[in-house]
């Protein structure tokens, strides 16, 4: 009697899986329609092309940014968008700056949610009177002019010192005074309503630990507006950035390249007839703030339930309201439905029924 091994290769009846590599985002896209899609895809596309600025700068900009030449040249073959008054190539000053913005943008939004959640998630929990006192001092801060509360902030941090670390630091930490306020306002009005849900009273009945109920059980589930509130930030702080910039406060020319300062050094040339200083710094200004915006009103109409039949697409829930109503009509309707044509036979009584018989 010959038995025969059985090995793991000669097993056919498991299948099998093979882990598919997805690309980031491209689900976000497919979730699209219409009008939404085109805003979304025009977006990431300016918003990636800054991005790939920023991160090969040195290879991109055919001068430093801190280069100065002399005398003020025209656009030309050397210089393709000419040379401010100061000497510096725009080309150059344009593509560097967006290394700058981006760093800004990257590291005011961090640290905006970093400190305006978790108080938001505190407050909202805790309330009583840690929640007034946080309340108040959020209130204070949101009321305040935003601009002149970097300003103020910048000049505190900053005390003089414009250093490209300095800088980009003192200007990161001024927008996010001004944006935790945002962050804190979401957060708390969502935790509020979440913490008298089923869920966070089974928990608390468990005997989970309050952080552990804030951080592991309310945070995941209210936190679906912080990132349309990122990219609307991130829009607003480019324009913070320009805005210290251009009133002097922002960073030194010879440490970073800014492209608020940029602007603020070319207003008196334009009556010379010298455009083009001012031109390309704003117009990289909107174009960066415009991509940015419309990924932020697209992830908006994405994520908000009011907004996802913008395009007159037929969403999840309306798709499973009608699937209700067709299968309640069809519950309510007879079970047997008489063919066109066709007459079913009367009832036959119990005494036609012997008369007949």
């Amino acid at each position: 009697m010959s038995t025969t091994a059985h090995t793991p290769d000669m097993d056919l009846t498991q299948p099998t899986t093979t882990k598919r590599f997805k690309i980031p985002g491209v689900a976000l896209i497919k979730s699209t329609h219409g009008m939404q899609r085109g805003m979304l895809l025009v977006g990431i596309i300016i918003v990636a092309g800054f991005v790939l600025m920023a991160l090969f700068a040195p290879l991109i900009a055919p001068y430093g940014f801190s280069q100065i030449f002399t005398p003020q040249q025209p656009m030309s073959s050397t210089h393709l968008l000419g040379t401010t008054v100061g000497g510096f190539d725009v080309l150059s000053r344009i593509i560097y700056g967006a290394r700058t913005a981006i760093e800004v943008i990257l590291l005011a939004v961090a640290l905006s949610i970093v400190v305006g959640v978790p108080l938001g998630l505190l407050s909202g929990y805790v309330s009583g009177l840690l929640d007034r006192l946080l309340v108040l001092v959020m209130d204070a801060l949101y009321a305040f002019p935003s601009l002149l509360l970097a300003i103020v902030v910048s000049i505190t941090i900053a005390q003089g010192r414009s250093g490209a670390f300095a800088g980009i630091l003192s200007a990161a930490i001024a927008i996010t005074v001004v944006f935790v306020p945002q962050y804190f306002r979401v957060t708390r009005n969502a935790t509020m309503a979440a913490k008298v849900e089923p869920y966070v009273d089974a928990s608390r009945v468990a005997g989970a630990h309050p952080t552990r109920i804030m951080f592991r059980h309310i945070l995941p589930n209210v936190s679906q507006s912080v990132p349309v509130l990122m990219t609307l930030n991130a829009s607003e702080s480019i324009l913070t950035l320009a805005g210290l910039g251009f009133l002097g406060f922002g960073i030194e020319p010879n440490s970073a390249a800014e492209w608020g300062y940029d602007l603020n050094k070319a207003s008196t040339d334009i009556s010379n007839g010298i455009w083009w200083t001012a031109v390309f710094p704003g117009l990289a200004i909107v174009l960066i703030v415009v991509g940015v915006t419309l990924i932020g009103e697209s992830l908006n109409d994405v994520l908000n339930p009011l907004l996802r039949t913008r395009g007159g697409a037929t969403t999840a829930d309306e798709q499973e309201i009608a699937d209700v109503v067709e299968s309640s009509m069809a519950e309510m309707m007879p079970a047997t439905v008489s063919v066109e044509g066709d007459t079913p036979d009367p009832p036959v009584s119990p005494d036609q029924d012997g008369a007949s018989s």
